[in-house]
């Protein structure tokens, strides 16, 4: 099934729905489809066809959505980028891809402005007197009504640049049953219906952001989009409409609990929660029951190039857990060396590498233009994510760190997990990030930053009390802490180690 049927079947199914809210905009399924077959009978006639990649640069907008199901119209790749990204990354993903076409705003222009191409692409610009066309045009150039083109399910669909926080961003193509089938485990999982109200303030340019808004147009739910996502925005958002459901990074929900400008009484209507692409603190996760008090509460372990590899519903019993396989997944801890088998796996109890199973209909195929990373990342039929983890006697997995993360001191191999989720515990402690810092002595010694709302707050205080704890060993103890303003985090919400390891030496 290709995702260009899935949406004319929801705007046959309900064309009167709302399908999307932007600001006082809003738009039916019959307005979008409209505006998707005018915008893709335009792209035909610019000679954009099957296969061919169209980029977006562009914040979280309708424009990007209609482009994402007219490019799926012309059977292209839609290719969200994060404008966010250093420049020099912004330019190796545009050559890398080579789009035939960029879709740009204001916003996000100066990216483009230094980067040279072998091939021009057209240019189309949300702005008048800026690009090859604008969008006004764009929809003026085109018909209401086009028919699809022909697809294979296993022709891409999406292309997403991941985050590139342990090295340059790599290009994961994701095939129209690959999204499909994706979609379909996260309506299911979240437990989303066609009442659905999704507040939309994760970005397009990522597999958070792309699923959560493909769930609701599956359904024909409604979709509130959010340009800039800021504690005034949210406010808003929350007090005009009443949002069920919302599927965000940790940091989000933090903001939206401690902003103080958000009515508890509108955080209850939101019903159905989920947090995916960093862990959550303990804390965090209960102040998240008692605000939200919600029906559902999903801790979502992905990543872009596989959508689900585990979820957990039962937070409340076990926090931070990641919980046990998706409905199309297999999941396994193996040994922690270089040519650890699938075979190799660890007991209960024990930290290992986690992989997954690349036959699940969600996987990728491999990486864009990388077939040395293909060949490091699946071996022997399964996807090794980089993640450390463990299982507990009840099967179910906890994550703990990155291969990449641990820190050797001595000795002695320290997972910087399972130190954070100790320093979470203390009252004081509002956000934690563990990593390695040289020593000559021991090679690494255990360091931890510490985000803290008290301004008097000592080591020797959290040394106390991960001694009192109990869970760490002497050697996993911090032997020094670092009190800082904010951690350091990606687009995708995850703390850049390697910029604290950095600033520590």
């Amino acid at each position: 099934m290709n995702l260009a049927r899935m949406f004319e079947m929801a705007a046959g199914r309900e064309p009167h729905a709302i399908a999307l809210i932007e600001g006082d905009r809003v738009l039916s399924y019959r307005d979008m489809h409209a505006a998707v077959n005018r915008v893709a009978h335009a792209l035909h006639k610019l000679g954009i066809g099957r296969r061919d990649r169209v980029m977006s640069l562009m914040k979280n907008r309708q424009q990007t959505v209609v482009l994402f199901w007219a490019v799926q119209k012309v059977g292209a790749v839609f290719v969200p980028l994060n404008y966010h990204m250093a420049p020099g990354d912004v330019e190796r993903c545009i050559l890398d891809v080579e789009p035939k076409l960029i879709c740009f705003e204001r916003a996000t222009r100066n990216a483009l402005r230094s980067i040279r191409l072998p091939e021009k692409p057209i240019y189309v610009s949300l702005d008048p007197d800026d690009g090859d066309i604008t969008w006004d045009e764009l929809l003026r150039n085109g018909m209401p009504a086009f028919e699809a083109a022909p697809v294979e399910d296993d022709d891409p669909a999406i292309m997403l640049y991941t985050s590139g926080t342990s090295g340059h961003p790599k290009g994961v193509p994701k095939s129209h049953k690959n999204e499909y089938v994706s979609t379909l485990s996260q309506v299911i999982q979240n437990r989303y219906d066609r009442t659905d109200v999704m507040l939309g303030v994760m970005p397009l340019y990522h597999t958070m952001g792309i699923h959560s808004y493909l769930a609701m147009a599956f359904l024909n739910g409604r979709y509130i989009i959010v340009h800039d996502v800021t504690e005034e925005s949210l406010a808003d958002t929350l007090h005009f409409h009443t949002v069920t459901c919302l599927y965000a990074m940790p940091t989000l929900f933090r903001r939206l609990l401690q902003s103080g400008r958000v009515d508890p009484e509108r955080l209850r209507h939101i019903r159905k929660i989920g947090y995916a692409g960093a862990s959550m603190p303990d804390t965090l996760i209960r102040a998240c029951f008692d605000a939200f008090q919600p029906d559902v509460f999903l801790n979502h372990y992905g990543s872009t190039e596989i959508h689900t590899f585990t979820t957990c519903t039962y937070l409340h019993e076990k926090p931070g857990c990641a919980g046990r396989p998706g409905i199309n997944q297999l999941i396994r801890v193996v040994a922690i060396h270089p040519d650890a088998r699938p075979e190799d796996e660890v007991e209960p109890g024990d930290v290992g590498q986690v992989i997954a199973y690349m036959g699940s209909p969600e996987a990728f195929k491999g990486y864009w233009n990388r077939p040395d990373l293909t060949r490091q990342a699946i071996r022997d039929g399964w996807y090794y994510t980089g993640d450390l983890g463990m299982r507990d006697p009840d099967g179910d997995l906890y994550i703990v760190g990155r291969m990449d993360d641990v820190v050797v001191s001595g000795v002695d191999r320290v997972w910087p997990g399972k130190v954070e989720r100790v320093l979470e515990h203390h009252p004081d402690v509002q956000e934690v990030a563990v990593v390695g810092q040289h020593d000559d002595q021991l090679g690494h010694i255990v360091t931890a930053f510490i985000v803290s709302h008290r301004e008097d707050l000592t080591p020797f205080e959290l040394d106390r009390f991960c001694q009192r704890d109990g869970r760490l060993s002497d050697f996993e103890r911090p032997r020094k802490y670092v009190f800082i303003d904010r951690l350091p985090r990606d687009a995708s919400g995850k703390v850049i180690r390697r910029a604290l390891v950095e600033w520590a030496e």
